[in-house]
Order: C-alpha cells, then structure tokens, then sequence
C-alpha cells in the first residue's frame, strides 16, 4: 500500500502522523511518500521516516494519481489554503484522485468544521492509524 502524507509550511503535522503510521503499524507492505508543499516540510517527514519523498507542485500532482491513500490536512482540498502553499492544480490533483483520502479537520484557512472540538490532534491522528490498520490486516471473513 502506498500512503501520500501531504504537509506544507513547517511539516509538522505530517512529521506527527508519519512517525505514529511508523511505530504503530508494522505491515511491510506500506511505503509512505512525503509530498511537501516545500521542502522543510518535505524534509520533516523524511525525517520521521517516509520511506521517499518529493517537494511541489508537479510532485503533488503526480503523485496523487499514484498513491491509494493521501493523509493531510483539509486543506490540501483547498485552493489557495495553508498561507497560499495549496495550489488549485495540487487541490484539484488530490480531490480528483482515486485514492482514499483521509483528513485531519483542522479549524483554519477561515473553515469552520463543526464537531471537531470533540477531538484533539493526536485522537485524530490515531484514528487515521487504525484505519490504516484495518485496510492492511486481513480480516477473518
């Protein structure tokens, strides 16, 4: 399975999620891609350990054609969003992707998404683990 984690200014958020997807699931089957916005960010992630990792715009684009999972913030659904970081190709390369997308809801880049409050960024995260956990360990059916 290949898993796009897609971050843009620091890296942060991507350097979180890719480090917990690493320690918790240990299925050899997983390549995670670090797809920065720029390349600090790009470079966090590989530092948590992402298996590859490419900076921009063209490598969003490609890519997300490429991947059956993207992990990011809302906001690489949003044109213009992450302080203009988000690009409407990298936007429309993500949205328009078959891949399974799953998002962390944070509450900025002027959206508000309602019911969030109920969890914070690590419970959010663990639960983006645990179904990746759960597309990658046969079940007993």
């Amino acid at each position: 399975m290949k898993i796009a984690v897609v971050d843009g200014q620091g890296g942060g958020l991507g350097k979180s999620i890719t480090e917990k997807i690493k320690a918790q699931i240990k299925a050899t089957n997983i390549e995670i891609i670090a797809l920065g916005t720029n390349s600090l960010a790009t470079s966090n992630m590989m530092k948590a350990g992402a298996n590859s990792g490419a900076t921009g715009e063209n490598a969003i684009k490609v890519m997300s054609s490429k991947v059956d999972v993207i992990i990011g913030p809302i906001a690489i659904l949003m044109a213009n969003s992450m302080m203009g970081e988000i690009t409407s190709v990298m936007a429309e390369a993500i949205t328009s992707s078959n891949a399974k997308k799953m998002l962390l809801p944070i509450n900025r880049c002027g959206v508000y998404i309602a019911g969030t409050q109920e969890l914070n960024m690590s419970q959010m995260m663990d639960s983006i683990v645990k179904e990746i956990q759960r597309m990658v360990t046969p079940s007993d059916d």
